[in-house]
């Protein structure tokens, strides 16, 4: 055994594999549920694409892992307070994946680390609040508009070059490229999402010795965690496909491959720049932005709304379940 794992350290590499498993099966909207919704690909099949594609994009970059291992908080932790970390986005990605609510996974395990940090050292300095702002608040914010914007005006694009063509024609066609879309998408995710583990994990690894700070992240926990989230995506979260692909808006395989191109375009960009954006955020917001090219009345603005509601509550949500649970842990220790 190496030098400084324990018991605790073990525990916080379970539950870190534990929420990149939920991220998969909550987050497997993200990828497919356009795609299943228009029929272009049946279940099985979308989802064997997306669980593949996933563990290929979680082995491409470390840089949003490295935003959440050194770039959110100061110095090491003690491992419960990743532990508490990790309990409150898990909870937290539970309860709205029961209710069919495409919430955010990285801002619940973002909104997690700030509120158990900040107990831990009953400090709100222990929190590197210039990165949170630049890597989290900023990308939360404009990442879900550009994904409306672009979804929006890759949609009224398309409405324009194919306008003398047949709706029949359109869909042979678009029934195709959106294979492509929905696999660039899985990818995408895959490449952002899965680092968020990576992140944690390194961190925990960091704060126990295991590893310096000046190293990347092992190879080993790319590999683990790349398993986990292509074995989540395998079981699918059909409640959250079905609110994202159907209740949202009824989508046509133009309109599918609109809205991934655009949400995946967007998510690729932000993986470069280290920032872990909530790819539920992006994909939502494409996918209302391809609505509302048609017309307004196309997305169903009342549960978009209650989608929006869930993301803004996320993170203080998160971070007070983080706090409590951390202070809990910390009265024993």
């Amino acid at each position: 055994m190496l030098s400084g794992i324990s018991f605790t350290l073990v525990a916080v590499v379970v539950l870190a594999l534990t929420f990149d498993f939920i991220n998969g099966f909550h987050d497997t909207a993200n990828s497919i549920a356009t795609s299943v919704s228009t029929r272009v690909l049946t279940p099985r099949a979308a989802i064997i694409m997306a669980a593949s594609l996933n563990f290929l994009g979680a082995l491409m970059s470390e840089k949003v892992a490295k935003t959440i291992s050194k770039g959110l908080v100061q110095g090491s932790v003690e491992q419960y307070v990743i532990v508490g970390t990790l309990v409150a986005a898990i909870t937290w990605n539970l309860i709205t994946w029961y209710y069919g609510i495409p919430s955010s996974s990285s801002h619940a395990l973002i909104g997690g680390l700030i509120g158990s940090s900040i107990v831990y050292a009953w400090s709100l300095e222990k929190v590197i609040w210039t990165g949170v702002w630049s890597k989290v608040i900023f990308p939360l914010i404009t990442s879900p508009i550009v994904g409306f914007v672009i979804g929006l005006s890759i949609m009224t694009l398309l409405f324009r070059l194919l306008a003398s063509l047949s709706q029949q024609v359109v869909n042979r066609w678009f029934a195709k490229l959106q294979i492509v879309s929905a696999a660039f998408m899985a990818y995408t995710h895959g490449n952002n999402d899965a680092q968020k583990s990576m992140g944690i994990i390194t961190l925990a690894l960091v704060s126990s010795g295991v590893i310096s700070t000046e190293s990347g992240v092992p190879t080993w926990v790319k590999i683990t965690c790349a398993l986990a989230m292509g074995l989540g995506t395998s079981v699918g979260g059909w409640k959250i496909i079905k609110t994202m692909g159907v209740n949202m808006i009824r989508l046509q395989p133009i309109g599918g491959f609109a809205a991934e191109t655009a949400a995946a375009a967007v998510i690729e960009t932000a993986t470069y720049f280290g920032a872990p954006v909530s790819t539920t955020h992006v994909i939502s917001t494409s996918i209302m932005g391809v609505g509302a090219a048609k017309r307004l009345s196309a997305v169903r603005w009342a549960l978009a709304r209650n989608i929006v509601s869930a993301w803004v509550l996320t993170i203080p949500v998160t971070a007070l379940l983080g706090g409590i649970i951390t202070a809990i842990f910390k009265a024993f220790v």
